[in-house]
């Protein structure tokens, strides 16, 4: 197969600006990585956020090449990567932050051990904006929290992209799973299985409904700020909360009174680091299972972009007018 010397993708120059379509050079594929020809890439709230420049913990060398999570097909492989061949479809959490080139692109060079085979009853748009959120959530309900079947699990932003998907990975394990959302919400949340909890409600009001006032063994806080602490209010004694978005200062006193545990998820670290790049790998493969089996399906938002047109999809990221995940075709 003739390798292609260049390709298009979408250039971010300076924060907050247009991002410019350009012909560049294809990336060159290191011995660990696979050449993925890039067929779409998943849009999340952190890459608006690395556009803006405001993201402090995803810092993104400018000129930069936006785009964390991307399905595609397997153009070529490195000389020590055996796990994949050309023409296989996958998909991953591979780049768009820490000066690693992003999925905003024809082509994409890609760290073997970042990628999983794409679910088979997927398209490439549904599986490009599983990644991110998938990952986020496995981290802290398996990893951090050790989910077993049976207990009563409550997950804070339940129709946002962790939680939809939070919700899906404790169903599958045979949790009790309910979740909290606005009113218009409450449909999608009950669709995913979810026993649904208006936001607002009072904590000890739900807790006392829904645990006979004795807490949920885990908490999972999608949304951060204030309710991170209502989730220590709401964990019961010796239970666990994660947060994905615990960035704030907050009381520790009604977890440490209930010798309760407190897990953060940091799903970057990998791409930063290079730390746990296979775990990675091996929770997306976890996705897939998971897919196949009838058990997981991303909500994925109807309207298309392109290259040309990612800042539409990132403004309405910035309004909170996305219905699903955004995705671009590429």
């Amino acid at each position: 197969m003739t390798r292609q010397s260049t390709m298009r993708a979408a250039i971010l120059e300076t924060h907050n600006a247009p991002l410019r379509v350009s012909t560049v050079s294809t990336p060159e594929v290191g011995p660990r990585e696979v050449l993925v020809r890039v067929h779409a890439s998943g849009v999340n709230p952190l890459d608006t956020k690395i556009h803006a420049g405001a993201a402090e913990h995803a810092r993104h060398p400018l000129p930069a090449i936006l785009g964390i999570d991307l399905a595609g097909v397997v153009e070529q492989t490195g000389r020590d990567v055996t796990r994949f061949k050309p023409g296989d479809e996958v998909y991953g959490m591979t780049g768009g932050v820490g000066g690693v080139p992003g999925s905003l692109a024809e082509f994409a060079a890609v760290d073997a051990d970042l990628l999983a085979p794409k679910p088979a009853n997927l398209s490439m748009r549904e599986a490009a904006a599983l990644p991110l959120i998938f990952i986020t959530a496995w981290e802290g309900l398996i990893d951090r929290a050790a989910l077993n079947a049976g207990q009563k699990v409550l997950i804070h932003g339940g129709a946002g992209g962790v939680g939809h998907v939070a919700i899906q990975i404790a169903r599958a394990i045979g949790a009790d799973v309910f979740a909290t959302g606005s009113a218009a919400q409450r449909a999608t949340i009950e669709g995913f299985g979810a026993v649904f909890i208006e936001r607002d409600t009072a904590i000890e009001a739900y807790v006392a409904e829904h645990t006979g006032g004795r807490g949920f063994d885990i908490v999972y806080d999608t949304v951060g700020g204030k309710v991170l602490d209502a989730s220590f209010e709401a964990v019961r004694r010796f239970g666990h909360v994660v947060s994905a978005l615990g960035w704030g200062t907050h009381a520790l006193a009604p977890l440490s009174f209930r010798a309760a545990s407190y897990s953060g998820v940091f799903t970057l670290l990998p791409l930063l680091s290079g730390e746990g790049r296979a775990h990675h790998g091996e929770i997306m493969a976890e996705a897939t299972r998971l897919v196949e089996a009838g058990k997981l399906a991303p909500l994925v938002d109807a309207r298309r972009f392109t290259l040309e047109s990612v800042g539409d999809a990132y403004a309405l990221i910035r309004d909170h007018a996305a219905k699903g995940k955004l995705v671009v075709d590429i």
